[in-house]
């Protein structure tokens, strides 16, 4: 009898191993189909630090909505995504004096319906109107306190709802594509389509198949490049989803956060969204990718009536390569940054506060 028992537990032993080596084998074959080898997931960070910023103080109220900043030389840009009478705003740098406002809204050919994204290049600088399609060029004036219109780029037909653009080059954009068949769009300096790239890095097979534009949506994304490294990174405004391209080695490497890819459902053929708010910024240096993460999922977000204060208190900072590096907890809400390695310095933008401008040291 107890020779019974044992061939009894010996033979379910087994039965139970080879179960689980089943069981593991179709978990692991599941996981080769449904991602590719480029496509790495991530929970956490070597590091985590807690940085406490310093308001600038400043001199005038011109903001609604203070999205972005922007850094070159002695020169400050803040955009301001609802200004009433003008978009960018111009400051002296670091004291952030204010020198002057450009992109005046209005509907005149010389005036802006929106503003997307505001970059400089090459001592100039760039606008996205994304209601009128297109780029702008402002050259400094000859005192270098205010922007002056100087060249106005159309943009394709075939571009949808350009939301962000990158300057490759002298005669190249970038800008991310939202009709659900790539990821990019290369455009020539006259707003033309040259090609597309990249694939919507999805394991939604239904939507996939059947929603594209839905599809497409929800993975819209903020993106940076660097022309130092030839690295262009992009993160998702949903869910947790880092894509990096090494424009020089032509390598791309997708990182994915506990949060997962963006959630939405879809109704009317349109994607609601319905996981969380990912991302609101991204920058490539030339040493690491530092992006403004948020993670209040929609739900907190109705629960509260939408009144829980605006932006992420979060900087994840990655590799070159997407690597997690370190994970910055704020005590600040903030939307957009602009960061200086050489003096380990972080700016912000905070738009739940009439001192928008924040400061972070983290050295």
């Amino acid at each position: 009898m107890i020779r019974l028992n044992i061939l009894l537990e010996d033979t379910v032993l087994k039965i139970f191993i080879s179960l689980l080596l089943f069981f593991i084998c179709i978990s692991c074959g599941i996981r080769n189909k449904e991602y590719a080898e480029n496509v790495l997931p991530y929970s956490e960070f070597p590091q985590e630090k807690e940085l406490k910023g310093e308001v600038i103080e400043l001199d005038t109220a011109l903001f609604r909505c203070p999205f972005r900043i922007r850094v070159e030389g002695d020169k400050a840009i803040v955009m301001d995504l609802h200004g009433i009478d003008y978009y960018a705003h111009l400051f002296q740098y670091p004291s952030f004096r204010y020198l002057s406002s450009f992109g005046r809204r209005g509907d005149s050919p010389t005036e802006m319906l929106s503003i997307e994204n505001v970059r400089f290049y090459n001592h100039q600088v760039w606008t996205l109107d994304a209601n009128k399609r297109e780029l702008t060029r402002l050259g400094f004036s000859s005192s270098g306190d205010s922007l002056l219109r100087d060249e106005a780029v159309t943009l394709d037909e075939d571009i949808l709802r350009p939301l962000d653009f990158v300057i490759y080059n002298d005669t190249t954009f970038i800008i991310p594509d939202y009709s659900g068949e790539n990821r990019l769009c290369w455009l020539n300096d006259d707003g033309k389509l040259i090609k597309k790239i990249g694939t919507i890095p999805s394991i939604n097979d239904q939507a996939l198949r059947k929603a594209r534009p839905a599809l497409a949506q929800a993975w819209r994304s903020f993106i940076d490049y660097n022309s130092h490294n030839g690295v262009l990174a992009m993160v998702t405004q949903l869910g947790e989803v880092l894509e990096v391209y090494n424009l020089k080695d032509r390598t791309e490497v997708i990182r994915i956060g506990e949060n997962g890819e963006p959630k939405f459902k879809i109704f009317e053929g349109y994607g609601i969204p319905s996981g969380i708010m990912g991302f609101s910024d991204v920058q490539v240096t030339d040493n690491a990718i530092y992006a403004v993460f948020h993670g209040t999922t929609f739900k907190e977000i109705a629960r509260h009536n939408g009144n829980l204060p605006d932006g992420g208190k979060y900087i994840y900072v990655f590799s070159l390569k997407g690597e997690p590096l370190c994970r910055y907890v704020l005590d600040h809400y903030v939307y957009g940054i602009w960061v200086d390695e050489t003096t380990k310095t972080i700016i912000a933008t905070d738009v739940n506060n009439d001192q928008p401008i924040v400061t972070f040291c983290f050295g």
